[in-house]
């Protein structure tokens, strides 16, 4: 399990940064999709933490589909001038990184 623990960790560390600025935006408004956005990428991050976990087959596919609902979230997260939010979309930014590595080393 070693060869994916920046992953897991960065994937982790997204989920939980998704679920504080899913908390915090409750009941504020949102001119994007904060936090629908932060409601995706919490569950993409936590199935990967599970599927990565097992070593599964399809490791590879769920973190493309991470990265991309990374991507997705801090871009939406990072207009926003709240600090949940920008932490939210560093979050973000880091967890596709390293799931994109992970893709590319397995490649």
């Amino acid at each position: 399990m070693s060869k994916y623990s920046s992953c897991l960790e960065a994937c982790q560390e997204c989920a939980v940064a998704c679920q504080n600025c899913l908390y915090q935006m409750a009941g504020m408004e949102s001119s994007n999709d904060c936090p629908k956005c932060c409601i995706e990428c919490a569950e993409i991050c936590e199935q990967a933490v599970r599927v990565l976990a097992r070593d599964s087959r399809y490791a590879e596919q769920y973190c493309q589909l991470c990265a991309e609902i990374c991507d997705w979230c801090a871009e939406q997260c990072g207009e926003h001038d709240h600090e949940h939010c920008k932490k939210c979309a560093e979050a973000c930014r880091e967890c596709a990184e390293e799931c994109r590595k992970m893709v590319g080393a397995a490649a």
